[in-house]
């Protein structure tokens, strides 16, 4: 968040399950949860990788190809790669 951005400040109640609601929209998002021991309570948004694709995200040249794949894609510069149906039945690769 940049510093210039304005708070926004509201009380809600935990209820009697113990939760406290964020709002509809934030449903399904997942956050990184620190409770201090002055009761200080923060929330940051998380997304998480799976362990086989983080290999991804460390590799900066790697990441840089996947998405100019995509935009090559999205943009229509692409070509038909053939039929890969014989690789159908190939164990997946560890």
């Amino acid at each position: 968040m940049a510093l210039h951005e304005p708070l926004q400040h509201e009380v809600r109640k935990v209820d009697t399950s113990g939760r406290l609601s964020l709002g509809r929209d934030k449903v399904g998002e997942q956050y990184d949860v620190v409770e201090g021991e002055d009761g200080v309570i923060v929330l940051t948004p998380v997304v998480v990788i799976p362990r086989r694709e983080l290999w991804l995200h460390q590799n900066a040249e790697a990441k840089a190809a996947v998405l100019q794949g995509l935009a090559d894609s999205a943009a229509g510069r692409t070509r038909p790669g053939g039929d890969f149906s014989q690789y159908l039945d190939e164990p997946d690769e560890d």
